[in-house]
């Protein structure tokens, strides 16, 4: 979501409260911004929450750069977890002001933006799978034979909160999930083992 480019000649700093969006998925990049200080939040809000963290920045960085360089929307949201200093930059300058960079360096730099954005994307759209989806495909990653029959089940070697962590859900979230899943014939047992009685539904519900 970052990458490092020289800083340019200083723009007019401002300060900015914790807790504020500063950037948003989809919208198209309009200014550059590097963050000077503090600290800022990567991920997916919904509803002013930030649900799914990809990572997080302490400036000096330019923030979501790989967006500002190829001139597409942002691919993820970005919030504000301290008071952070920033510098903004328009779009046309900032480009203006790579392109002075050595011909090779620049070609480097737009090349390296472009897998980065791919790796983005591709993590952004795993979590957009909601948790019903990514549980269940949790599940019949980790499902083994139970008997001679073929019926697959799986054991939890972890504690629900930690297969929670993996998922990138709250553990709250997840026995709800389970409990849906239950509710549904999609599987069955307690404890430390799950039944699964419909793969081909739970397939069909991770979308694989």
């Amino acid at each position: 979501m970052l990458n490092r480019v020289p800083t340019p000649v200083p723009a007019p700093a401002e300060e900015v409260p914790c807790g504020t969006v500063l950037l948003r998925r989809g919208q198209v990049a309009s200014r550059a911004l590097h963050l000077l200080s503090g600290r800022v939040a990567f991920g997916v809000i919904e509803q002013g929450v930030l649900v799914h963290q990809l990572g997080a920045v302490e400036g000096p960085f330019w923030l979501e750069s790989a967006a500002a360089m190829l001139g597409l929307p942002h691919a993820v949201d970005a919030l504000t977890e301290s008071m952070v200093t920033l510098q903004t930059m328009p779009l046309g300058q900032f480009k203006s002001y790579l392109k002075k960079l050595p011909e090779p360096v620049h070609t480097l730099m737009l090349d390296l933006a472009k897998a980065q954005r791919q790796q983005i994307e591709v993590a952004v759209s795993r979590l957009a799978k909601d948790a019903d989806a990514r549980f269940a495909e949790w599940l019949l990653r980790h499902a083994e034979p139970a008997d001679a029959q073929g019926t697959l089940a799986v054991i939890l070697r972890d504690r629900k909160r930690l297969i929670a962590a993996q998922l990138g859900i709250a553990p709250e979230t997840l026995s709800r999930v389970l409990k849906q899943l239950r509710d549904r014939k999609l599987i069955s047992g307690g404890g430390r083992v799950l039944n699964l009685l419909d793969p081909s539904g739970l397939q069909s519900l991770a979308g694989i």
